[in-house]
Order: C-alpha cells, then sequence, then structure tokens
C-alpha cells in the first residue's frame, strides 16, 4: 500500500481502521491451516464472487453507491472511489487467496498469505508515520524494512509452531525480503500488491522447496 506519506489520501486513523479490517483476513490462511483445499475453496469461491458483484453493484447503482460511501467512503483509495472497472483491496484479497490454494501447496499458501496480511499492515502503517526516505514512486525505506521484520517474525512463528527443518526458514526469509520488493514495486507494475506479495513468495519458497528436495533432500512442503 501507499507509503509515502506525501502520497496519502485518507487520514491516517481512517487507515488504522482500514488495516484492522484488513487484519481479519489473517483468518483465512489461520482457518485453511486446519482444513482441506476443497473446503476452504467451497467457503471462498462463493465469498469472492459476493464480494465481486457487491464491489460493482457500488459502482453501477446509485443508491448502493451513496450508502457504501456513506459507510466506507474514508476508508476507500481514489482507484477504489473513482474507478468503475477497479476492485477493491477486499475482493483482491479473495481472489488471491482462491488462486493461491488453487496453486501452491498448503504450507506454501499459509505462508505467503500470513506475510501478506501482517506484513502489509505493518508497512503501510510504520511507513506512513515514519516513512522519509523514498523507495521507488510511492513506497519508503521505513516501511519496506517493517514489511522484512514482521514477515521474518511470521516465518519464525510458523516454522516453530511446525518444527519445520532450517530449509523453512532459509527460503522462508529469502521469500519475505522478495515480497517485500514486490510489494514496493506494485504501483509501478500497476498491480494490486494483494497479488504481488503472496505470488512472489510462493514461486520463491516453491523453487527452494525444489532445491530442499533435489540437493539437500530435506523437503519442507509436507510439514502442513
Amino acid at each position: 500500500m501507499v507509503q509515502n506519506i506525501k502520497d496519502f489520501e485518507i487520514s491516517y486513523s481512517q487507515e488504522i481502521l482500514r488495516k484492522g479490517i484488513h487484519l481479519i483476513s489473517l483468518s483465512i490462511p489461520i482457518t485453511y491451516s486446519f482444513v482441506t483445499k476443497e473446503f476452504a475453496l467451497s467457503l471462498l469461491i462463493p465469498i469472492t464472487i459476493l464480494s465481486i458483484i457487491f464491489d460493482f453493484a457500488s459502482r453501477k447503482n446509485n443508491k448502493f453507491r451513496y450508502y457504501y460511501h456513506k459507510i466506507f467512503g474514508k476508508m476507500l483509495r481514489p482507484h477504489e472511489y473513482y474507478d468503475v472497472f477497479t476492485l477493491n483491496g477486499a475482493s483482491w484479497v479473495f481472489i488471491t487467496a482462491v488462486l493461491c490454494i488453487l496453486v501452491f501447496p498448503k504450507l506454501i499458501m499459509v505462508t505467503g498469505f500470513s506475510i501478506l496480511i501482517v506484513s502489509d499492515v505493518s508497512s503501510a502503517l510504520i511507513g506512513r508515520r515514519y516513512g522519509k526516505h523514498k523507495l521507488f514512486i510511492r513506497k519508503s525505506w521505513e516501511g519496506t524494512a517493517a514489511f522484512w521484520v514482521s514477515a521474518f517474525m511470521v516465518i519464525i512463528v510458523i516454522g516453530l509452531l511446525l518444527n519445520a527443518p532450517w530449509t523453512f526458514f532459509l527460503f522462508g526469509f529469502i521469500a519475505a525480503f522478495v515480497g517485500g520488493f514486490a510489494e514496493a514495486i506494485a504501483p509501478i507494475i500497476k498491480m494490486d500488491d494483494n497479488i504481488t506479495i503472496p505470488v512472489s513468495i510462493g514461486l520463491v519458497m516453491w523453487v527452494g522447496e525444489w532445491i530442499s528436495v533435489t540437493y539437500l533432500s530435506m523437503p519442507f512442503m509436507d510439514y502442513l
């Protein structure tokens, strides 16, 4: 998300509220840790469809749009407020969750998505409050550093809970580092960071698993 305070459009209090709502999405990887792929998709796919319909209804239907903006308007980014064909962050979270469950093994999805939620919140709040050194277009080094620190903590917590091998920590840290840059370049490549973060982390960890199996005989994918 936007980290450079000069480029920010919503108030800091609304940003905190927005990120507080975003934290609720942490329930997705936590729940998925305990249920099957099929069950998770049976819940997420209908929710995703409803979220997309809700998005377009809030832009196309004047009455619906009025009440939607009255309730959520202060938390919306400019493109979410004005662009008729742009989905809001919540819809992208659900879409990405479905795609990651379909594509990645469970441990990779849970790790990447947990980092998305926790580190996106950390980078946005720290970056906006303390971001003074610009990174790329609309990001700050302070915000990205907060992303890395919180992402490393997520890796450590998951790894310890699962008693994962050292390869999980190694490639998890590398993936988290890449994910921080993926979050920072999202505005440049005009993609939502709810996509760039978990996908980049997932791909790096997938490569890490291949290296772990091929050269170290120490897979970590089956630990969840």
